[in-house]
């Protein structure tokens, strides 16, 4: 399930082996929601898994399915082979028989069995990297199964569903990751009572599921009711009601309510403190520190990542990536009080750590390091080493399942920069490859996607490619209002983009039409003396000093205004240089 930040699970925690829900005696009272924080599905072995995908497919001998003692035979041994560290293809093959013998017998009592078969399935199939040969699999499990036979049925649909929210968290799917944890919790509630501690630990997922998605309403929301379960069941000063309200905490951080999320970290540092949790404490002195940072109390924002940094420095080691990461903040802390010397010194005393990082660390987190450690030498001007950066953090990256939206995220980092030293060809390639991945990982719609677009948009038109960026402004325009709305500081740049290549193809009544948009919604948010709608004023005046024309003041529906269909196409296009700026 969405693994977002470490919360409940210590840093030094194994991660997860394969999640195989157990079904013993036709019951499934223990099938309940593991941590929410580590879902990644390790690797059989430290070689790419994709590498080892095998070609040939498991032949199987129907006749010899008939016997209803096979299908717990098989099972026993595909358990046994994970158990033993085995090859990983035969429990695959152990687990297809299984499942496909209980499918002979699932209609004389022995769905239950089937849908452990098919979960075990699923999770092999995650180990190995092959995602989306579990989501059919997991889909199956779910479809067996009648919730109206019993709460034991219940509770297996539930775990279908949220191994099914897990693997496609994983594949970057997160709106579907959302749905199926929502329908898991549904299930639940209904099974257990919505004030179950079990029901709880599901709002934790989903909560998390909603921030990586950021959706931060939703996700506070659940926190709150998370927080009122604890109340209810005497819960108060527990670790776990900490650990929420780091949670709730990142939520208000996330919609810039520092305030609040400053109260529930104190509380939740007050319980660590009374449980002798002194790395969990350690990890809240960073939180705070970053509240104390985005309210501009820089000093008491040092005094907490200093106290973090020791803790960690004494107990993780100065090679752990948790040091690293407070030199990140420190470096971006000095940057902002424009100590630009200590800020670059922190930079490389993270890259030293990067460099050599402690053993097991995840590929995953030294990309993050580097990409954070990258853009604070973006804003020190060293493009071109932040470009080295991010290339090292995406080779991480490239054969890691999952990470499609964090590599787009990337490559769309990379054409920014490229962008802004003049590289436009790279740039377009980098924005090209970004856009091609959001679009595979079911991102299309985000308004980060909307950003990629104009920005690409942007790289093209430096290339005198008009018609492609005017098809790309086109398309962010779409995203970006029915994300944003029409009247966002991000939706109002696209109009901008898109009357300037409007005007470069001829097409002069469109962007006269899209500026007087701009300028009325401007003139009404900014007032009409605001120096910030100079610009527009003045490409308004030089289109309608063209066409003979007065500005027209009479507001006009959007609708009609900005109709995606109405794109005339003109033979010739009138070759002058166009007046416009384009926003990026």
């Amino acid at each position: 399930m969405p693994s977002l930040i470490s919360v409940k699970t210590p840093p030094n925690t194994t991660p997860l082996n394969i999640l195989i829900p157990a079904i013993q005696n036709g019951s499934t009272n223990n099938l309940r929601s593991p941590s929410p924080l580590r879902k990644r599905f390790p690797s059989p072995s430290p070689s790419n898994s994709r590498a080892k995908r095998t070609s040939e497919k498991v032949t199987i001998d129907e006749s010899s399915l008939d016997n209803p003692d096979l299908g717990p035979f098989l099972l026993k041994l595909a358990r046994e082979t994970i158990s033993s560290g085995d090859n990983p293809n035969k429990a695959l093959d152990y687990a297809i028989r299984a499942s496909k013998s209980f499918e002979r017998f699932s209609g004389s009592g022995q769905e239950l069995e089937l849908v452990m078969s098919l979960h075990m399935l699923a999770a092999i199939y995650c180990s190995l990297g092959r995602f989306e040969e579990a989501v059919p699999v997991l889909e199956r499990s779910i479809e067996v199964v009648d919730i109206g036979k019993g709460s034991d049925r219940a509770l297996a649909k539930f775990s279908g569903y949220m191994q099914l929210g897990d693997t496609c968290s994983s594949m970057g799917l997160l709106d579907r990751s959302v749905w199926c944890y929502e329908s898991g919790l549904e299930i639940q509630i209904e099974a257990l009572g919505d004030s179950d501690p079990r029901v709880a630990e599901t709002c934790r997922y989903l909560a998390e599921a909603h921030i990586q998605a950021m959706q931060f309403d939703e996700a506070e929301n659940l926190c709150k009711k998370i927080l009122e379960i604890h109340r209810e069941h005497g819960h108060s000063a527990s670790l776990e009601e900490a650990a929420d309200r780091r949670l709730m905490a990142l939520v208000y951080e996330a919609k810039a309510d520092y305030e609040s999320a400053l109260e529930h970290l104190v509380l939740a540092s007050m319980v660590m403190i009374a449980n002798g949790q002194e790395n969990e404490v350690a990890a809240i002195d960073v939180s705070i520190g970053n509240i104390y940072m985005s309210l501009c109390r820089f000093d008491e924002a040092i005094f907490s990542y200093q106290k973090g940094l020791t803790v960690f420095k004494a107990t993780r080691g100065e090679d752990h990536l948790s040091v690293a990461s407070i030199f990140i903040r420190l470096a971006d802390l000095y940057y902002r009080i424009g100590k630009l010397r200590e800020s670059k010194s922190y930079c490389e005393n993270a890259l030293r750590v990067c460099a050599k990082p402690a053993p097991a660390t995840a590929p995953e987190e030294i990309a993050n390091g580097l990409t954070e450690i990258s853009a604070i030498y973006e804003a020190l001007n060293e493009h071109e080493e932040a470009l080295k950066l991010l290339q090292k953090a995406m080779k991480l990256l490239e054969d890691t399942p999952g990470y499609h939206s964090t590599i787009a995220g990337i490559e769309a980092q990379m054409g920014v920069m490229l962008y802004v030293v003049g590289r436009y060809g790279e740039a377009r390639s980098s924005f090209e490859s970004a856009v091609v991945k959001l679009r595979a990982s079911g991102e299309s719609k985000s308004a980060f996607f909307g950003i990629v677009l104009n920005q690409m948009g942007l790289a093209c038109l430096q290339l005198y490619r008009i018609n492609e960026a005017t098809e790309l402004f086109e398309e962010a325009r779409g995203v970006l209002e029915q994300e944003c709305g029409s009247c966002h500081l991000d939706t109002l740049g696209v109009y901008s983009n898109l009357a300037a290549t409007y005007d470069a193809l001829g097409r002069v009544e469109d962007a006269i039409e899209i500026l007087e948009y701009i300028l009325k919604v401007r003139e009404e948010k900014l007032g009409t003396a605001n120096p910030d709608i100079d610009d527009e004023k003045e490409r308004l005046a030089e289109l309608l000093k063209e066409t003979g024309r007065a500005r027209n003041r009479k507001g006009k529906s959007l609708e009609n205004l900005l109709d995606s269909n109405a794109y005339r196409v003109k033979k010739e296009v009138t070759k002058r240089r166009s007046g416009f700026g384009f926003r990026t």
